[in-house]
């Protein structure tokens, strides 16, 4: 996995019924994207390291937007 801050990272849950976390890549800790990476979760903004597992996904910041 490959990610770079203001990446949002998306977790969707592997049990029924319990929502997905999404977050914004603060931090990487690895020159060329790897992990780990400090994110800040929504919609509470605690921030923490994360280590990302096969649930994961990065989504790019649209740079179409303005």
């Amino acid at each position: 996995m490959e990610a770079h801050v203001g990446d949002r990272i998306v977790v969707r849950s592997t049990h029924q019924g319990e929502p997905e976390r999404t977050g914004v890549v603060l931090e990487c800790h690895e020159p060329d994207g790897g992990p780990p990476y400090r994110v800040r979760w929504e919609p509470d903004g605690h921030t923490g390291l994360f280590f990302p597992a096969g649930t994961a996904t990065v989504v790019e910041p649209d740079a179409s937007r303005g």
